[in-house]
């Protein structure tokens, strides 16, 4: 079975306040074992990057000014993806903030919200080891 290990970087914690990617970075698994395919961009997001945001993943403005918009990757990421599912750590961050650069790029994922989720659901249920 094909998968796709899927992780964001971030401006900040809410979309819906202007904030965007800086980030993506796929890796392909085939039997939950990593293939060696992986898809790895740094984005600008077109404003500032806070100090906070730094702090935590070392990519500033400058830095990120030289590189591709969300735009120009859109498609190659959806491609990329295809319709594996994702292991994402913090799903229902990363997946509100690709969902809102697929919006700004007038694209949908083609997929349901919870499916896309999944991942994060079952780890959710996982019984605790303490």
């Amino acid at each position: 079975m094909r998968e796709i290990v899927f992780d964001t970087e971030t401006t900040g914690f809410e979309p819906g306040e202007g904030h965007r990617i800086v980030e993506i970075g796929c890796v392909e698994l085939m039997d939950h074992f990593p293939t060696g395919n992986t898809l790895q961009f740094y984005l600008n997001p077109e404003r500032d990057v806070p100090i906070e945001s730094q702090r935590v993943h070392g990519r500033s403005a400058e830095f990120l000014s030289d590189k591709p918009i969300f735009a120009a990757v859109a498609e190659e990421f959806l491609a990329f993806i295809g319709d594996a599912p994702l292991v994402i750590h913090n799903a229902a961050f990363d997946i509100k903030f690709i969902n809102a650069e697929l919006a700004r790029v007038g694209k949908n994922p083609d997929r349901k919200s919870t499916r896309l989720n999944s991942s994060h659901e079952r780890l959710s249920r996982m019984p605790s080891s303490a």
